[in-house]
């Protein structure tokens, strides 16, 4: 996550910085620093803003599970941990899985596949 978008998600979530410190857990100086680009923005706090954001946007009602969304076959649901934990409306969230064909490796590789995807993209926009 780049400093920008950190700040625009800040304001989209209508906190100050000293709030979203609170948020997340960090110091109102780290908050300074990821805004500023002086700090990389760790992938800790990074799902932690995806996740904020996410739920600010989405409605009270249930949304449809990604495996719903992408149409996956019965033996990508059972090889996916989305499927497994029931929470195909975190699959994003959620490391290991195989939104692409194969599971992804780390936080970075995941979150680059899943910005452009049709079950997170809208969420955060």
């Amino acid at each position: 996550m780049e400093s920008t978008e950190f700040k625009e998600f800040r304001k989209k979530l209508n906190k100050t910085q000293a709030q979203m410190a609170q948020l997340l857990g960090v110091s109102l100086k780290a908050v300074h620093s990821y805004e500023q680009g002086w700090r990389r923005v760790p992938p800790a706090v990074e799902r932690q803003m995806y996740f904020l954001a996410v739920k600010q946007n989405t409605k009270k009602g249930k949304l449809k599970a990604c495996w719903q969304i992408k149409k996956c076959s019965p033996e990508q649901k059972i090889q996916c941990p989305a499927w497994e934990f029931g929470a195909g409306e975190l699959c994003w969230f959620i490391n290991g899985t195989i939104c692409d064909g194969t599971p992804q490796k780390n936080w970075k590789e995941k979150i680059k596949i899943c910005k452009s995807c049709e079950v997170f993209g809208p969420l955060i926009k």
